[in-house]
């Protein structure tokens, strides 16, 4: 491996990293930039470009009390100007069925393309391959022990967008 490709996984991880927060905090310019406007998306319940997934994404995750994405292993494979990834999550979605607070656990990988262009990695092809997932009754009673506690919000207001206003 040279420097070019350690630096080229160091941009790719970074990539990542801005399109979990693009989903937690529901940026939808953050999340956009993530992508080459020629990028095609596979889930397999939505297929598509980019703009249409970022607005299936808002439309999924913005009724949801709480969204928290984990980035686990990640394999990442550069090949000049194009690279593959195997990216883990796991996702936390504090969802409200029939008024009854429950906890949905999604954990699976994407598996990516990457492209270079203009002299910035961007996503041309991404999936999402689920392989495991729970449903479970919400039982925690932190907030409501520590109400003064600070809480993660969505774009503009959580405290990643506001410390850099200090």
């Amino acid at each position: 491996m040279n420097i070019e490709d350690v630096i080229a996984k160091q941009e790719i991880a970074d990539l990542v990293g801005r399109y979990m927060r693009g989903l937690d905090r529901l940026d939808r310019e953050l999340l956009r930039s993530t992508f080459h406007d020629d990028a095609e998306t596979d889930y397999g319940f939505f297929k598509g470009g980019p703009d249409a997934f970022v607005e299936m994404a808002y439309g999924a995750l913005q009724d949801h009390l709480a969204n928290h994405h984990m980035i686990g292993q990640t394999n990442i494979d550069v090949e000049g100007d194009v690279a593959y990834g195997e990216i883990y999550f796991q996702a936390f979605h504090r969802i409200v069925v029939e008024s009854e607070e429950r906890d949905l656990f999604i954990s699976g990988r994407y598996v990516d393309r990457y492209e270079k262009r203009d002299d910035e990695w961007k996503i041309a092809f991404r999936s999402e391959v689920n392989d495991w997932a729970r449903n479970d009754p919400a039982t925690d009673d932190y907030f409501t022990q520590t109400p003064d506690s600070l809480r993660g919000e969505r774009f503009p207001d959580d405290a990643v967008y506001k410390v850099r206003k200090r």
